[in-house]
């Protein structure tokens, strides 16, 4: 069984963080650089954004990981260190700074960048800021972190659970950042997940690479796939259970079902922060023909502009939906297809055989008064099932990026 406690990445055994105000942003309120730092080294893996653009320390980070193995995470906010001149010295350059504070190789670190693309940077505040995050080093530390790596982000996104493995105690945390820009493949998210479990490099890499597919590329805000977008996970075994090596084990999937809780919850609080919004949207697809359809669908739905909109004005415009997911790229009957409108305030079936099935407009109207909406669609043709978040598009979305490097 796999549990959520309040905490963050420094649940784990053996992981320091850190944040603090090296001055690459304007504003010396807000921290601007981040650590993360395991005792020992640890099993590493990573998933990366598909924008063909991509920030420089991406390039730089995958090659670091290309062993399977890191034990430290530098990420500044306020520039992306993309499309710059000098992005790649700099992030290598960052690396070297971090290792050497910490007695590390370069290629032990993972570097990451969030904020403006397209404006140099130098490797000044770096120098700066490094040498004092090393200092304020904590197994408290989580907090600290997750506000440095934020943007416009609102709030700041941690988590923790606790799972055993073979009778030992494993823990997982993750720190995140995610407002705009979200429709991942990756999105304009960044997200540190840290584990005591003991776990190979290539098993990690597996139960990353799948389940994201399940919560974190199950997220939009706005349709825009960012630049430098990724999700990292760093193992370091301290729990001392067993090495998971085996894919068809209990072990492994127990991994998988804690790493899958961590990401989905991740998701919604970036779905719930996207900028401007005003409510979380959770679409349930379920009875499609197989699991991949109902993904499809799923995010089809809550990608839509008009059915956003739709939402901020708290209209039941119920067609927008059947319209999203009419034009979803898979294959799949319409003709049975159901949909409920719901939340804390009660549900609503508003549509039933792909035709308007008779309603309350009162009862729907107070429905979507509410801060968190599902948009549930039966397509009654199978088992397949699958969630989707995004958020509502409001004025102030428009306002947030009409002058957000100005």
């Amino acid at each position: 069984m796999v549990n959520l406690v309040e905490s963050g990445v420094c649940a784990p055994k053996g992981f320091r963080a850190a944040g603090v105000h090296c001055g690459i942003r304007r504003n010396k309120t807000k921290s601007d650089l981040a650590m993360i730092v395991s005792d020992v080294p640890c099993a590493a893996a990573g998933v990366y954004t598909t924008n063909k653009v991509k920030g420089a320390p991406l390039a730089v980070t995958k090659a670091h990981l290309a062993d399977g193995y890191a034990q430290a995470v530098i990420c500044n906010s306020g520039n992306a260190n993309t499309c710059a001149p000098n992005g790649v010295w700099l992030a290598e350059t960052t690396c070297e700074l971090t290792a050497e504070a910490l007695g590390l190789k370069p290629e032990d670190i993972i570097v990451s960048s969030t904020g403006v693309i397209g404006e140099e940077l130098t490797i000044d505040p770096f120098k700066r800021g490094i040498p004092e995050l090393v200092k304020k080093l904590a197994y408290n530390g989580s907090d600290a972190a997750a506000y440095a790596i934020m943007t416009t982000d609102t709030i700041k996104k941690e988590v923790a659970v606790f799972f055993e493995i073979g009778g030992k105690m494993c823990r997982m945390g993750a720190i995140a950042k995610g407002s705009g820009m979200i429709n991942p493949n990756m999105a304009t998210m960044l997200c540190f997940i840290t584990t005591d479990c003991a776990i190979t490099p290539a098993l990690l890499q597996k139960a990353l690479s799948e389940s994201v597919k399940d919560t974190f590329n199950q997220i939009s805000v706005d349709g825009d796939t960012s630049t430098n977008d990724s999700v990292f996970i760093l193992a370091n075994g301290m729990a001392e259970n067993e090495m998971i090596a085996d894919e068809n084990s209990e072990e492994f999937k127990i991994f998988c079902e804690a790493l899958n809780m961590v990401g989905a919850r991740m998701a919604r609080y970036i779905a719930s922060d996207g900028e401007g919004a005003t409510k979380l949207l959770e679409c349930t697809v379920k009875g499609a023909p197989d699991h991949e359809v109902a993904r499809v669908v799923s995010k089809t739905v809550i990608q839509s502009s008009l059915l956003k909109a739709a939402m901020f004005g708290e209209d039941a415009n119920w067609g927008r939906v059947l319209c999203a997911v009419g034009y979803a790229k898979a294959d799949f009957d319409i003709s049975k297809i159901e949909v409920q409108l719901a939340s804390g305030f009660g549900s609503v079936t508003v549509c039933k055989d792909a035709k308007y099935h008779d309603y309350s407009e009162d009862m729907a109207a107070e429905i979507l008064t509410a801060k968190e909406i599902q948009i549930i669609v039966d397509l009654h043709q199978g088992e397949g099932t699958a969630k989707a978040w995004g958020c509502d598009l409001t004025y102030d979305y428009v306002k947030i990026n009409g002058d957000y490097r100005t």
